[in-house]
């Protein structure tokens, strides 16, 4: 077994319960799961999700969640567990896609589909900048290779593909191998739904008491989240009001408050 990495150096472990549907060449969408299990622990960033439920094949659909800097970042992940299964000369490949957010996620996942039973359970993942994969006895670079290729491909970021095969008593080759781990990936992301990930901006005004409306206003309008008032500034007549808003909206928000608020307002940005 060749394991290729990068960034993440800790060994995913193994153990199975997974059940599938035997009809071949079949996609079907498994039950939703929540995208902010597992979701990484962050310091003095905390998690908010906002999520669309609508979404059309991979038509892209909103989610507000992770935090960020300043600078800020969005990407495209799935919108819940997909399933896809083929036949190839004889042997069942079954491709299971889910989206996940760090390796202990991976991790979960992969111990709950692994297949004791098939000839390998094959896998690959990408987190932004990370990645893993595995041949899980396969010939060297036939499977986990490119089923990350095909992954990248997709333009989808924090996904895991799991793909089990049953083998049939005909070898594919190292050709065939590729072509087939790297087209099961392939398809089942292909039609799979889609949500757009934006990281929230925390941010911070103090702002005298009777600019709280005018100022809360336009947080309002620019759909802020998580917005809360400290009245200990040391300061007669001001509170501090804290919140977090989408990364792209950061300059045009700043704008309004101080064009409505007073240009001499400092907002501060974490």
């Amino acid at each position: 077994m060749q394991i290729n990495r990068k960034l993440i150096p800790s060994k995913l472990p193994t153990s199975l319960n997974y059940h599938h549907n035997h009809n071949h060449n079949h996609i079907h969408f498994c039950n939703s799961i929540n995208l902010a299990q597992n979701p990484p622990k962050s310091v003095p960033l905390l998690v908010s999700l906002s999520i669309s439920s609508t979404f059309i094949r991979r038509k892209t659909t909103m989610v507000t969640s992770i935090n960020a800097t300043a600078t800020g970042s969005a990407f495209t992940t799935l919108a819940h567990r997909v399933t896809f299964e083929k036949e190839i000369k004889k042997s069942k490949f079954i491709a299971i896609a889910s989206p996940i957010f760090n390796e202990l996620s991976a991790q979960s996942f992969l111990s709950e589909v692994r297949d004791n039973r098939a000839s390998h359970n094959c896998w690959a993942y990408k987190i932004g900048d990370q990645y893993r994969s595995s041949d899980d006895g396969e010939p060297s670079g036939t499977a986990g290779k490119p089923m990350y290729s095909a992954i990248e491909s997709s333009g989808i970021d924090r996904v895991m593909v799991v793909v089990i095969r049953h083998f049939g008593g005909i070898k594919l080759g190292t050709g065939g191998l590729v072509r087939a781990y790297g087209g099961v990936t392939s398809e089942c992301l292909k039609n799979a739904p889609t949500r757009l990930v934006k990281s929230k901006v925390p941010m911070g005004v103090e702002v005298s008491f009777d600019l709280l409306g005018l100022l809360y206003h336009q947080l309002q309008s620019f759909q802020a989240e998580d917005v809360k008032q400290d009245y200990d500034t040391g300061k007669d007549g001001t509170t501090m009001v804290t919140f977090k808003v989408d990364f792209d909206k950061v300059e045009s928000l700043e704008d309004a408050i101080k064009g409505s608020c007073g240009r001499d307002l400092e907002l501060i940005k974490s």
